[in-house]
């Protein structure tokens, strides 16, 4: 709230600063020292413009009110909904925009039309008596003015509200308004129009201010305002809009190329493509910009990697202690990850993609750790009591899993683990899921379980040939195990036999 009353006593500050220099300084000075009326026609024209500013202060008020409505609420209101914070935070973004319209509308229009109206009724009635051509010099210095300080109050305005767009983030995340705060990015002011804009009407506002001048100067003294001192003022004029539109350019197409530049190797980082910015062209403020980039890139590569390594040191010591319960289980696990990689070499996956298989393989079996010794360690038939424990391993290893922090570093290998007991045809476990409902990972990983299990030697049993483990995949193929898994896997197969006779 601290924060909130401290802004608007800035805005108002600002604004009434703006007000006096833009409305009284300049247009008061510009009128004394340009027109050359009677001292009693002076005297009007000042009260008419005192007269005007208080009105046009009351209207622009009662639109500020309007606009800061929302923002008073988020700080005043005890009970605030996620819609009304939402709200609160676009106005608070869109607030320099705002300032801009109030300028143009209220503040304009409820100075102008007040001050006009009473100008060109005085002078009908004959109490002002000066040239009706005064009024529309007026008109046009207002309008300058308006758009002078429309300008200045924009940047003002901006960096004002940035403290306390800051405090009202803070109170969104204390509520858990997280992803609001990022919608509410979609209010945007481009660079390049802030600084084309500001530019240009820095180039030309004196100038224009200038003309206006020496116009209202030539006409109170009678001269020819077409003669040849106004052909050299246009020229003048048309070269200063000239030279500001393409100082604009230059200067805004500078600064939104470096920017684009930056924002295209940002969006490299977020798709997890790691690259330098190894062209360092800038000499301005771009070069520390860019140089900081790099170091932001050089650390996260370095905490990736790191991760990795974490992760990799916690598949180890899983495996490690699933070894320490069942020798069988641990050879097996590494055999089927193999299987599992190559079946997905077949499939076109990426380095990436065989990775994460190649994990979530080598962990499929890791719930096995919640079984009770007497039941994984049987070397005889399982009872109908003891293979329902032994189902429980797929959704045990899921739930051991799920335990890592953070998540998103494991998530991928869930599915694998979770379903490689599924079937095709719907009668695997634990989720009875069909086709292609099986996530990819466990439509491949039961398939290369499948087939180690079948030819390896285990306490009770010999393992059988190869021949015999294909026939019964073959068999098997789009019913209980996916049809273009198991050609791959037999690919696979044939192409390390002919190996091995080569």
């Amino acid at each position: 709230m601290r924060v909130y009353e401290e802004t608007l006593k800035k805005l108002f500050i600002n604004y009434t600063i703006g007000s006096i220099l833009a409305v009284v300084g300049v247009g008061s000075t510009l009128m004394v020292m340009a027109l050359h009326i009677r001292q009693v026609d002076l005297m009007l024209l000042l009260l008419i413009q005192f007269f005007s500013f208080c009105i046009m202060l009351f209207i622009e008020y009662r639109a500020f009110q309007k606009d800061i409505d929302p923002i008073r609420r988020l700080f005043y209101d005890n009970n605030i909904t996620e819609q009304q914070f939402y709200w609160a935070l676009v106005q608070a973004k869109r607030f320099p925009l705002l300032t801009v319209r109030r300028i143009a509308l209220p503040h304009f229009l409820g100075l102008s039309i007040p001050a006009i109206a009473l100008t060109l009724s005085l002078i009908f009635i004959d109490v002002l008596r000066i040239p009706y051509m005064y009024v529309v010099y007026a008109l046009f210095g207002a309008l300058l003015i308006a758009m002078l300080h429309a300008m200045i109050e924009f940047f003002l305005t901006l960096r004002t509200m940035r403290p306390l767009i800051g405090d009202m983030m803070q109170i969104g995340r204390m509520h858990g308004f997280h992803e609001t705060i990022r919608a509410t990015n979609v209010v945007y002011v481009p660079m390049k129009i802030k600084i084309g804009l500001s530019v240009l009407f820095i180039g030309i506002f004196p100038v224009l201010l200038f003309v206006l001048a020496t116009e209202v100067k030539l006409f109170a003294e009678g001269k020819n305002t077409f003669s040849g001192y106004w052909t050299w003022t246009i020229v003048v004029l048309v070269i200063s809009v000239l030279f500001s539109l393409f100082a604009a350019r230059v200067l805004s197409e500078d600064v939104e190329r470096s920017i684009e530049d930056l924002l295209q190797y940002m969006n490299r980082v977020q798709r997890k493509e790691y690259e330098l910015m190894c062209d360092n062209v800038y000499i301005d403020e771009f070069s520390e910009l860019t140089n900081g980039f790099n170091h932001m890139v050089d650390a996260i590569v370095k905490r990736d990697e790191k991760n990795k390594q974490l992760l990799n040191s916690f598949i180890s010591v899983m495996t490690t202690a699933l070894d320490a319960r069942d020798e069988y289980t641990a050879g097996h696990s590494q055999r089927v990850a193999v299987y599992a990689v190559e079946i997905g070499k077949r499939l076109g996956m990426t380095n990436e993609q065989l990775a994460r298989l190649y994990r979530s393989a080598i962990l499929h079996d890791i719930g096995k750790i919640g079984i009770p010794d007497h039941i994984l360690l049987k070397d005889g038939k399982l009872t109908d009591e003891e293979f329902a424990w032994i189902k429980k391993h797929p959704v045990l290893g899921e739930n051991i899993i799920r335990q890592v922090q953070p998540i998103e570093e494991v998530k991928d290998l869930l599915p694998g683990i979770r379903s490689h007991h599924e079937r095709i045809d719907g009668k695997g476990y634990p989720d009875g899921l069909k086709g292609e409902d099986i996530p990819l990972f466990g439509r491949i990983i039961a398939v290369a379980d499948a087939f180690d299990a079948m030819t390896s030697d285990r306490p009770y049993r010999k393992g059988m040939h190869v021949e015999k483990a294909v026939s019964i995949l073959l068999e098997g193929r789009g019913t209980q195990w996916d049809a273009q898994m198991v050609d791959c896997f037999i690919s696979f197969l044939k192409e390390r036999e002919q190996e091995k006779v080569s």
